[in-house]
């Protein structure tokens, strides 16, 4: 199998013309080598379609459009093919939110709970003091989602530090559209999307969308029912292209849209996010020797995306893909296609396509699925006695990524297999035992899920899940006698 680093070298020569360009924006790369680099590269990663929009000397430049946009229809991804963006809703909201604040509707640091009262918070008196301010640069104290069926709760005081939300995305939308006495889809289409030229991008499904979409894909390549919003939520539900969402890190890039001290407040540190990396208003902030730039990314089940920018050196690039292995891609290609390593991509903490980890797991479900569990084992056996890879590769955590891989796509009895093979190896880890537990208690084993949860607790009594799993077994094993 061909390194993956190889692959993306040829990658990085070619999009290297751009950092020549300078003022030269009638000069065209020649962006030839991707049509064989690109496929070879998302076979590798089992990324099913990409689109993929180059950013040079302010504007974009050049969309790749690579793979297929439904694994069971099989049409090809274009520039014209239409993405659930994900997270990357967040900056085009932050976007219309400091516009309002030019125009005086709303002040960043005034409580929003002045604008408008969140009875899902009443609770907490803490929460009348969370701002546009402290949402935008994700210091509300507020998680990213609440748990199902549960209530929304205050981690800390609003402004005391950083972390990430969704939940805080959706209070201040409401603030917004109760200020202005219009939807968010409404509000994008008037400020971002009819101004920009983004002609294929809304907060709502449109049936229009409907001969462009790219359906999501699990990990396995299995193709998911397209989910269709009705209503907007300025934290996850932009539809959009590739070429859409680069004109828009355009207009941030060359301050379109907002007063001077807008943009600079939008890309200047509001929060520490540790790492090296800091939050501005609505984008993640970092510095490298290319100077500051401004990212986000995407992260919906079925679909992951990313977006950078580097406003002194006027270049960037925007990818979405339809695939839950996408961000398998992030670092080898920013790394290659902007020249170095990305802080933001080390933050983020994606596995690594290039991880012999990973390739091992690959290979493995690929035997298993064509040959079944029992050839799978025994490749296995074949390959750690053989030395073909480092002895790393076939620590715990190999086998139990591949067991729960297998969980999630359904093949609950080939994953109790291959979690029973890594007990086998590692009979002294207590992780081991658990999976095998939880593999077991879905299958509707009971029995055999308490013995398993048992001897994970006996090796780590500080197993606070195990235990609790223990309870609820013999709870529901009492039940059945």
């Amino acid at each position: 199998m061909r390194f993956f680093s190889t692959s993306i070298r040829a990658l990085g020569a070619a999009l290297a013309l751009l950092a020549g360009m300078g003022g030269a924006a009638a000069q065209t790369p020649n962006f030839e080598d991707l049509k064989t680099v690109l496929p070879e590269m998302m076979e590798e990663a089992e990324v099913t379609g990409l689109a993929l929009t180059v950013l040079a000397d302010g504007a974009p430049v050049w969309t790749g459009a690579f793979g297929v946009r439904s694994a069971v229809t099989n049409p090809p991804v274009t520039a014209s093919t239409v993405f659930e963006a994900a997270s990357l809703s967040k900056p085009v909201f932050a976007y219309i939110v400091l516009q309002l604040v030019d125009e005086g509707v709303l002040e960043l640091d005034a409580p929003l709970a002045d604008y408008l009262p969140y009875e899902d918070l009443a609770a907490d008196e803490r929460y009348r003091a969370i701002t546009a301010r402290m949402v935008l640069s994700h210091t509300t104290g507020l998680p990213n989602w609440r748990p199902p069926g549960g209530d929304l709760t205050l981690a800390f005081d609003p402004g005391a530090r950083f972390q990430y939300s969704g939940e805080g995305f959706l209070y201040l939308q409401r603030v917004v559209e109760h200020l202005t006495g219009e939807p968010l889809r409404v509000l994008a289409v008037k400020r971002v999307f009819e101004p920009l030229g983004m002609m294929q991008s809304s907060f709502v499904w449109e049936d229009r969308f409907g001969p462009d979409i790219a359906v999501g894909h699990l990990a396995d390549g299995t193709a998911l029912d397209k989910f269709t919003p009705v209503e907007g939520n300025a934290a996850s539900s932009l539809h959009t292209t590739a070429p859409d969402y680069a004109r828009f890190v355009a207009a941030v890039m060359n301050g379109e849209g907002l007063s001077t001290a807008m943009r600079e407040a939008m890309l200047s540190p509001q929060s520490d996010a540790e790492d090296g990396i800091h939050w501005g208003l609505g984008w993640g902030l970092q510095e490298t020797a290319d100077g500051r730039a401004f990212w986000h990314w995407g992260d919906n089940r079925g679909y992951k995306s990313f977006a950078i920018a580097f406003p002194e050196q006027r270049r960037g690039l925007v990818f979405f893909t339809n695939s839950d292995n996408g961000m398998l891609l992030l670092h080898a290609l920013l790394a290659e296609t902007l020249g170095s390593d990305q802080p933001a991509a080390d933050w983020l903490g994606y596995d690594r396509y290039d991880d012999p980890r990973l390739r091992m797991v690959a290979a493995l479900f690929k035997v298993l699925r064509e040959q079944g569990v029992e050839a799978a084992i025994a490749q296995y056996h074949a390959w750690k006695d053989g030395g073909e890879y480092p002895p790393a590769v076939f620590e715990e955590e190999m086998l139990n990524t591949l067991g729960y891989r297998l969980l999630r796509s359904g093949h609950v009895e080939d994953a109790i297999e291959i979690f029973k093979l890594n007990v086998e190896m590692f009979p002294g880890a207590y992780n081991t035992y658990d999976s095998l537990g939880e593999a077991y208690m879905i299958h509707g084993d009971l029995r055999e899920a308490l013995q398993n949860y048992q001897k994970s607790v006996e090796l780590d009594p500080g197993n606070v899940t195990g235990a609790q799993m223990i309870k609820r077994l013999r709870a529901a094993l009492l039940k059945k006698q």
